[in-house]
């Protein structure tokens, strides 16, 4: 080795070193019993990093259908990838004062476009639930999931509040009354009204489930974002940011994946797997699907400023189009024709 470059790296080192005594000094700490302590330490290896072995187990299938192991296995992952959504959503909103990453625009490109890369990836991946497992064991394995529901997924639910304002998730026809309490403001969010049995009007188990285990944080999460949601401060955000053709279009992007094509591609899925010719079995838990997941029917935009009044009458409308025209083609391919 040239002395030049000896030199460059032993430097380097002493630099590297310098930077560790401050910090271990900064903790109270001595810095050589930490180096000690490498030496000495075994490498890490990349199952004890991602957990392997905990994490396979966490599969545990109610009944001895094979393909329950893909039910489970799916919603797992579909849970993780909210809790990346949400990590964005906390970088981005997160009250920092000057540093406060949304006061600049690039890190909005960033954010809304890594939440809508993993929005896209789970909107086509429902292929895995509608291909992906045998419609007679699904029948069979789900009546022994009861009343567990996807409707319960308080992330999902974490990841709306904390991108808009709770009126733009009220239920359609709500009147925006502002003497209203959180709670009876809450009382109004779409939500509630999936959980309801339309024949006797009652609360289905699956929604009092729900509203035990999380009413109250949800209420303290709402007091938390009210005021820091992704579409309030876009509201706040200085005119570069709110004039910004590619901020706007990501955030109409992020609008149409969570409002629209992920529920759209749930649907398809449900409308799959609980249609049996003229035979339609309710949702887990009782929850009403076929009224509750079209978008249509929940026409919640958590950006209505960045949609026309004529796209928001024709909410999820053309996503519905595209669809039905994307299965027809999927059809034709398999009858072997090519026009």
């Amino acid at each position: 080795m040239a002395e030049k470059e000896w030199k460059h790296q032993l430097t380097e080192i002493l630099d590297k070193l310098s930077k560790l005594e401050e910090k271990y000094s900064g903790l109270g700490q001595d810095m050589m019993s930490y180096l000690e302590g490498l030496y000495y330490s075994n490498g890490l290896t990349y199952w004890d990093y991602i957990h392997l072995d905990s994490l396979l187990g966490l599969q545990n299938p109610r009944t001895p259908f094979p393909d329950e192991v893909i039910f489970i296995t799916y919603h797992q992952i579909t849970e993780l990838m909210f809790k990346l959504v949400k990590l964005e959503l906390d970088a981005l909103t997160a009250d920092k004062g000057e540093n406060s990453e949304y006061l600049v625009a690039g890190n909005w490109i960033k954010r809304v476009k890594r939440m809508n890369n993993y929005f896209r990836h789970l909107s086509s991946s429902f292929d895995i639930m509608v291909t992906g497992m045998d419609k007679d064991e699904l029948r069979k394995f789900r009546m022994a999931l009861l009343p567990a529901s996807g409707f319960q997924s308080v992330q999902f639910r974490h990841i709306e509040l904390m991108s808009t304002t709770l009126s733009n998730l009220f239920q359609e026809g709500t009147e925006d009354d502002e003497s209203a309490s959180l709670e009876e403001m809450y009382q109004q969010i779409y939500w509630k009204k999936g959980g309801i049995d339309l024949e006797t009007g009652k609360k289905t188990i699956t929604l009092e489930a729900f509203e035990e285990m999380y009413d109250e944080s949800l209420l303290r999460f709402i007091t938390k974002y009210q005021s820091r949601n992704l579409a309030y401060l876009f509201h706040l955000a200085s005119q570069e940011i709110k004039e910004s053709e590619e901020i706007r279009q990501l955030l109409r992007d992020f609008d149409q994946y969570v409002n629209v094509y992920w529920k759209l591609s749930h649907l398809a899925a449900a409308s799959r797997h609980l249609i049996y010719g003229e035979n339609k079995v309710e949702g887990t838990g009782g929850t009403n699907w076929r009224q509750f997941l079209p978008p249509k029917h929940q026409k919640v935009i958590f950006f209505p400023s960045l949609w026309s009044e004529e796209e928001k009458a024709d909410w999820g409308k053309a996503a519905v189009l595209q669809h039905f025209q994307q299965a027809v083609a999927k059809e034709w391919m398999k009858a072997g024709k090519t026009e």
